[in-house]
């Protein structure tokens, strides 16, 4: 059965600040979605909210996944449900690797599932990684740093993806990923989420401000977001015309007074 996110009505507040003022939005399993507006138009907002952070408090609507209330569940069991959030800015752990951190992070689903599993054996997660990381043309040693200690952009960015490779989410949502990258590291991350849309079936919301990123990962439908509200979607030609025309058609349609 194909996996959705569907989001009703959603409203959410930061203290007694409302920033979503009522999104809908259906994503399946296997689609890709653009999300993109100018800044404080609540595109993060809805990321956290959907991965569960508490300082976003959904005050109305309700958002279901895979059939399941999400807003019910704690951020570890969206997670063990199968959804996946790459950060804007991931944090760094010191101390712990990043193949430590994913073979935690995959036991921590098998144990959900059974709790008398062991989890993956070392050689089947060792096979896994280099698999991975061989698919996303990255150097095995990279396995062996601390999870984002002295990272570049692009090298937390590829963490990310790696980390999506490895725990195959039904849906994973990219919260401003091309943020702060070159072009280079940008066409790999891009493509690596591209491939596993394509090869595990996966559903991807990427949250962007600019058109570049979709020149790699293609999307099947673009969202608009001003004030809190998705106001406009479409196809790819959506896109296209924000990449030529900027926000300022979209604020006079729906008379906005927001700042790019």
């Amino acid at each position: 059965m194909t996996a959705a996110l569907e989001i009703k009505n959603l409203h959410v507040s930061i203290g007694d600040l409302p920033i979503l003022k009522g999104i809908d939005l259906l994503v399946k399993q296997g689609e890709i979605h653009a999300l993109m507006g100018p800044n404080g138009s609540g595109k993060s907002t809805l990321a956290y909210t959907l991965a569960g952070h508490p300082n976003y408090v959904p005050t109305a609507g309700e958002v279901v996944f895979d059939g399941k209330d999400l807003l019910d569940l704690e951020a570890d069991e969206r997670s063990r449900a199968g959804l996946f959030l790459a950060f804007q800015y991931p944090v760094a752990v010191p101390g712990i690797t990043l193949a430590k951190f994913l073979r935690q992070a995959i036991n921590a689903r098998y144990q959900a599932e059974d709790p008398d599993s062991k989890g993956i054996s070392i050689p089947a997660f060792r096979r896994l990684l280099t698999e991975k990381m061989a698919a996303l043309d990255m150097d095995p040693k990279f396995a062996g740093r601390y999870l984002n200690e002295g990272f570049s952009g692009g090298e937390k960015k590829r963490a990310e993806i790696l980390q999506m490779a490895a725990l195959e989410p039904k849906i994973a949502i990219m919260d401003e990923t091309d943020s702060g990258l070159d072009i280079d590291a940008l066409r790999v991350v891009a493509e690596g989420a591209a491939n596993l849309n394509r090869a595990s079936n996966m559903g991807v919301l990427v949250i962007t401000h600019y058109q570049r990123i979709l020149n790699y990962i293609k999307p099947d439908f673009i969202h608009i977001m001003l004030d809190g509200r998705i106001v406009e979607s479409g196809g790819p030609e959506l896109a296209l015309k924000l990449e030529d025309s900027g926000y300022d058609w979209v604020r006079e349609k729906y008379g906005s007074t927001e700042e790019a």
